[in-house]
């Protein structure tokens, strides 16, 4: 079910599928994007619940955002660039330039605060992604 939930952003409500080859394509418009990276619904359940959250934030702020759907292929390689570690989690953007990120399910009124802050800030730098160390 909860796969059926993340596919209908695209295939009902029409928000495009982002592949690494086509990210500059989806940021290269005038309103602020989120991605959802919704990563593998069977590890991470809270996935459908974003998923059926993203659209009413979407609504809430009434064409300053859109949104897109990384797709299982390129998330790892994506989410390389925004330095996030917890799945699911949306990323904010404006252009190509990063105004935060909010992971796993949240309270109604801690998502419109964040992303409130997000869009009224502006660009921030992304965090770096973490470097595993491992013992010689």
């Amino acid at each position: 079910m909860s796969i059926a939930l993340i596919e209908r952003l695209s295939e009902q409500l029409g928000y495009p599928r982002v592949h690494a080859h086509n990210l500059d394509a989806v940021l290269d418009h005038p309103a602020d994007t989120v991605l959802f990276f919704p990563g593998d619904p069977a590890r991470f359940p809270e996935a459908a619940d974003v998923a059926v959250v993203l659209p009413e934030l979407v609504r809430h702020f009434d064409g300053r955002l859109r949104a897109g759907v990384v797709q299982r292929d390129d998330e790892r390689a994506l989410q390389e660039l925004y330095g996030f570690e917890i799945w699911p989690t949306l990323v904010f953007l404006r252009r190509a330039q990063y105004l935060g990120a909010i992971s796993r399910i949240r309270d109604w009124t801690d998502y419109l605060q964040r992303i409130q802050g997000f869009l009224d800030t502006g660009p921030v730098r992304a965090p770096s992604p973490r470097i595993a160390i491992h013992p010689a």
